[in-house]
């Protein structure tokens, strides 16, 4: 059912006289700024700075972060499940994860061992919900990560349920070297180009942080509020 806009000019007009104008304006240029400070941010660092910053920023925001590369990601990955608990464990369905060598130890290594593993699978609709609900560790892989806030972009679809993040008791997010920019001014760059290239994008992009955490009660800070209570970025080597 569409509707119909009526009187929108004699509206308009009437907010325009009211603000000193003859009419309102149709056609906005956007404007030219002299100072773009946004764009000062680690703006020389170089791959190694940006991980650094990433590095500090974690220590901030109570989360964990694990360099490795490729050859050595199925031995971290596993080390750092054993520490958070083991499983159940609920993962996106991804074809990077093949990439980066984990399907044996998805499909093969873990079921071994009776540690409980379950992968989005859409076809499953809310069931895949539930699976998140009583995961121990969430794992998934960030999109774009911002080295300034230490947060991972997330880009979510059919085959990477939101809940993957924010349901499990743990949150572990792959970050390729590669994803990490300096802040959200390049995130939101890379994102707009996305549109303008006709790039199909994601219904929701989430921007994670660390664990959930709040202070709105007397200012004392508690983590793991709303979501998972512990959180580790594992970066991979990948340039």
């Amino acid at each position: 059912m569409s509707g119909t806009v009526q009187n929108r000019d004699s509206f308009l007009n009437k907010i325009a006289n009211r603000l000193g104008r003859d009419t309102f304006l149709s056609n906005v240029e956007r404007p030219e700024w002299s100072y773009h400070p946004q764009d000062a941010v680690l703006k020389e660092a170089d791959a190694e700075e940006l991980l650094e910053a990433l590095k500090t920023q974690c220590t901030k925001i109570h989360t964990d972060l694990i360099e490795t590369n490729k050859a050595d990601l199925v031995h971290t990955l596993i080390k750092m499940v054993s520490e958070y608990g083991g499983g159940p464990i609920v993962t996106w369905k991804d074809s990077r994860f093949n990439d980066y060598g984990l399907s044996p130890l998805f499909k093969e290594i873990w079921p071994a061992e009776n540690i409980e593993i379950h992968e989005w699978e859409p076809q499953l609709g809310e069931e895949n919900i539930k699976y998140a609900e009583n995961a121990n560790v969430g794992i998934t892989i960030s999109d774009i990560t911002l080295a300034e806030s230490g947060t991972a972009v997330l880009f979510s679809d059919l085959n990477h349920g939101r809940s993957v993040t924010f349901l499990p008791l743990k949150s572990i997010i792959l970050i390729p070297k590669s994803s990490i920019v300096p802040r959200m001014t390049q995130a939101a760059r890379m994102i707009r180009e996305k549109v303008k290239n006709g790039e199909r994008l994601a219904s929701c992009i989430n921007f994670i942080t660390g664990p959930s955490n709040s202070a709105d009660i007397e200012m004392n800070l508690v983590v793991g509020v709303h979501g998972p209570v512990n959180a580790a970025y594992i970066v991979i080597q990948d340039l």
